[in-house]
């Protein structure tokens, strides 16, 4: 028995999330703030009900659901009883023959053995009665407020503290305000909470909401079917000298073993030889407290000796190890020191490894005498990454799957029990080393709207091209899997643009630093190298959502007859008797076409003659319909070569050379990676890049090298100027 799916509506960004859950681990990653942290709160809101009704702000429905519930109050939009008006959470569990059927007895509501699953409704929810009540209720509140509102604006007017035009937008912007006040203030005299079980159409593969059985009205519980437990990312661990929280665990772990096994060797002896103390103690208390006994029985009582007290040790070992058990990092053979001289990397991983110990235990059942675990455990583990190291998160990862799997099987006296993990991070590091399967995908649709995509699916979508997606899946677990958290990514050909890129950036940052936008340098943007690979990687920034700036050369080329290098003759094909043509790098005002994948991939197969006509800031491309080409409202930004101050390049040397030539002339000592320095001077920019650049990174080197402080002596080249300023907007 497993939980195959989760759909939440309402609850935040959640405002129509479907998220499928792999039968052991899933993995939830994603930039900042795109709903992990919701998953988890709704979640522990629903299963983990303390007060029998779930605790909810005004604030936990999504906000374009409150602009449409405010709509439906005001008259704006009709609300004829069939529209949804709360927020829910839903559970798909899937069973089998093999299952106990006993916790789920009474949820299932279609005995077609062919259907083998049942849907679990959580809700916090407003009927049409309830609205109709709202809505009442909130046009006497507006008509109250609105009333005290212009009579406090007419007496600030009266007293000069404002004028009538502060006062119309002040008076306005307090009254648009007013159904947020209300629905604050009371929004759980019309909200109630439930618990349903759906009905799920097989055939259909859909759930029924109009068909369900109340499991609040017919008292049905579920804490047999359902054990949700959570470690949350804020977890106490310091290494503030007072700080004991390990010291705490180590005893919430005693009592697990004591309830456990109360009657093993280890634990008998631990009581002996406290109750042996107890009895030392009691002989040296009298002595150590007589002052304040004799004063305590002087205040004499009733009777003789009423209130003559003694006091005796009753160390109890539960709350002995709370107070007095320290936990000690063992330094050397000869010295230990206390847990807080531990790094926080490694308190917070042991903090887990003991509050994952307790959690397996609850899990269990261990020490409620009679009761079977319950048939699903779901585990949450949130952000475990916190103050480790990139080694440490990779230890983590690996071990953690065979860790809970192995404790669910149980053995010995441990019970075995089904358990399920999700895992939220951004750790780029965690996310490399675990399996693609596990992955799950979340990315803001829309500023309201998460979406959760499993990253498996990129293998669909690939499809045919397996080659593509393995060398996909190699090259993000070895190197960039943190294009998973990035807002943006820039997708490069080689070292020079690696090496160049973040001074460029910083440069255009520097030289752009009122135009009221987020820096490049600050911006939650993906540098990837990718060689002449890019079109490699379109399916994913697709499936990711990345604004996506490519910079590429144009490689411009001009056919010419191939000569044989033995006898200097041009070659000629066997079978047609004619000559042999190659392509040859040349001048972009002499090439006969370019040989770039890239370009003839994003743009559709544009022409030569139509790709030296593009200006920059022109090439943008979108995708759709499972393709590419040339749009202005595109998503991804293709840089190469284009006419400048009179010149085409064909590559980043000759471009760079071109509108910078002067800069490397007045510092050729500093250019130490040039070749033929004697006859920079009377070079084209094509001739430069071919007969002086010894070292492309040497030259990209050289010019961060010859830069002043704030790389205000050089230009950037219009292509890769254009692209970072789309980029940044």
């Amino acid at each position: 028995m497993k939980i195959s799916q989760i759909k939440i509506s309402n609850f935040r960004l959640l405002k129509n999330l479907s998220l499928d859950l792999e039968a052991v681990l899933s993995l939830v990653i994603g930039k900042n703030n795109c709903g992990k942290t919701s998953l988890l709160s709704l979640l522990d809101k629903f299963l983990n009900e303390r007060s029998g009704k779930p605790s909810f702000e005004s604030d936990d429905f999504n906000t374009q659901f409150q602009e449409e519930l405010k709509a439906y109050a005001t008259g704006k939009k009709t609300y004829d009883g069939t529209q949804y008006l709360g927020l829910c959470l839903k559970l798909f569990i899937d069973y089998d023959e093999a299952d106990n059927l006993l916790p789920i007895s009474n949820l299932i509501m279609d005995l077609d053995p062919a259907n083998k699953k049942i849907v679990l409704l959580f809700e916090y929810v407003m009927d049409e009665e309830s609205f109709k009540r709202f809505r009442f209720d909130y046009y006497n509140f507006v008509i109250e407020k609105t009333s005290k509102i212009k009579q406090s604006i007419k007496q600030r007017i009266a007293a000069k503290r404002i004028d009538r035009v502060s006062a119309r937008v002040i008076e306005k912007d307090k009254i648009n305000k007013l159904f947020s006040v209300f629905l604050a203030k009371h929004h759980s005299a019309y909200f109630t909470s439930d618990r349903k079980t759906l009905h799920y159409d097989h055939l259909l593969e859909k759930e029924d909401d109009t068909n369900f059985i109340s499991l609040k009205k017919e008292n049905i519980k579920i804490d047999k079917l359902i054990n949700f437990k959570v470690i949350n990312a804020k977890r106490e661990v310091s290494n503030n000298g007072n700080d004991h929280t390990l010291s705490t665990l180590s005893s919430k772990y005693y009592e697990i073993r004591e309830a456990q096994s109360a009657d093993s060797a280890e634990i008998l002896q631990f009581k002996e030889a406290l109750e042996e103390t107890d009895d030392h103690l009691d002989g040296v208390y009298p002595g150590m407290f007589r002052d304040i006994l004799d004063t305590v029985s002087r205040f004499g009582g009733t009777k003789a000796g009423e209130s003559v007290i003694k006091i005796i040790s009753t160390l109890q070992h539960r709350e002995l190890l709370k107070g007095n058990t320290t936990v000690m990092y063992d330094h050397n053979k000869e010295h230990s020191l206390p847990e807080h001289y531990n790094g926080l990397g490694y308190m917070n991983l042991i903090g887990m490894i003991f509050e994952i110990e307790v959690l397996l235990s609850d899990f269990r059942r261990t020490g409620k005498k009679g009761e079977l675990p319950a048939a699903i455990n779901l585990l949450f583990i949130e952000e475990p990454e916190a103050h480790t190291h990139p080694q440490m998160q990779y230890i983590f990862i690996k071990n953690i799957k065979d860790i809970l799997a192995k404790a669910s099987k149980g053995g010995g006296d441990k019970l075995p029990f089904y358990l399920q993990t999700i895992i939220t991070t951004h750790s780029s590091h965690i996310t490399a080393q675990s399996d693609f399967d596990d992955l799950k995908y979340f990315t803001r649709a829309e500023s309201n709207c998460v979406i959760a995509r499993n990253v498996k699916e990129l293998k669909d979508i690939y499809g045919k091209d397996s080659e593509r997606y393995d060398f996909l899946k190699q090259y993000l677990t070895i190197n960039r899997t943190e294009l998973f958290f990035a807002d943006k990514v820039i997708l490069i050909e080689g070292d020079t643009e690696r090496l160049l890129l973040s001074s460029i950036m910083r440069k255009l940052d520097l030289a752009n630093k009122d135009d009221g936008l987020v820096p490049l340098l600050s911006q939650n943007i993906s540098v990837v190298e990718v060689g002449a690979h890019s079109q490699i990687f379109e399916k994913l920034i697709v499936f990711l959502g990345l604004k996506t700036l490519v910079i590429t050369d144009i490689d411009t080329y001009k056919m010419e007859v191939s000569i044989d290098k033995k006898t200097g003759a041009p070659k000629i094909h066997k079978q047609t008797g004619k000559e042999i043509f190659k392509p040859k790098a040349c001048r972009v005002k002499e090439a006969e076409g370019y040989g770039n994948n890239a370009i003839t991939f994003y743009t559709d197969k544009i022409s030569f003659d139509d790709l030296k006509l593009l200006s920059p800031g022109t090439t943008i491309c979108g995708y759709k319909k499972g393709k590419w080409k040339v749009d202005p409202n595109g998503t991804l930004f293709l840089a190469f070569q284009q006419m400048e101050e009179g010149y085409h390049a064909r590559s980043y040397e000759d471009a760079f050379f071109s509108i910078n030539r002067q800069f490397i002339l007045d510092n050729l000592s500093k250019f130490p990676s040039l070749k033929n320095k004697e006859d920079i001077e009377e070079l084209d920019p094509f001739d430069f890049a071919k007969e002086c650049i010894g070292h492309k990174t040497g030259f990209a080197l050289d010019i961060l090298y010859a830069s002043d402080e704030n790389y205000a002596n050089w230009q950037i080249p219009g292509y890769i100027k254009s692209g970072l300023e789309w980029l940044k907007k």
